[in-house]
């Protein structure tokens, strides 16, 4: 695992001991994303994946408390199973995207972020970049928690493919 800062943007680098074509359809589909979605503890109840250039999806995340966090975005470019690139926002249940702040976060969220996903077969196993390069104005604390965030999604994500092994 690796995880730096490029400027102000944020790269975690993660390699599954699985296929590529594993790796995307457990990031692709909606019932295998609900098996690994959000950090340690949360459950992820609702997914809705439309995956094509202009679709959308919409995340719904539990807290072990029972709040809800949703997410959502529209897909920009789709290289399967090579690469995604979507925009990323903080969203009602309803999708309608929302500021950070409606969750009791920093008011210095932007809106919408852009996410690129990037998957590379490296000899029967998976290296995923995920990249976040426009989050300038985040303070150092909310960037802390969104690295803690995707690590903990990506340990949850690992765990699942180990269990699904062929």
């Amino acid at each position: 695992m690796r995880t730096k800062d490029i400027g102000e943007g944020l790269v975690i680098t993660r390699t599954f001991d699985v296929p590529r074509a594993r790796v995307w359809k457990a990031w692709t589909e909606p019932e295998e994303v609900k098996q690994w979605w959000g950090p340690k503890g949360f459950t992820s109840p609702f997914d809705r994946i439309d995956l094509r250039v202009g679709g959308s999806y919409l995340f719904g995340m539990r807290s072990p408390e029972g709040d809800d966090y949703w997410s959502t975005g529209v897909y920009r470019e789709i290289e399967p199973p090579e690469r995604i690139v979507a925009t990323d926002s903080f969203a009602d249940e309803n999708g309608k995207v929302v500021p950070a702040s409606y969750y009791g976060m920093s008011e210095q969220w932007p809106l919408e972020m852009q996410a690129t996903f990037m998957f590379e077969e490296q000899g029967g196993k998976t290296k995923l970049t995920l990249s976040y390069l426009d989050i300038d104005n985040i303070s150092d604390t909310d960037r802390e928690n969104m690295k803690q965030g995707w690590n903990e999604s990506l340990d949850k994500l690992s765990q699942h493919l180990e269990k699904t092994k062929c």
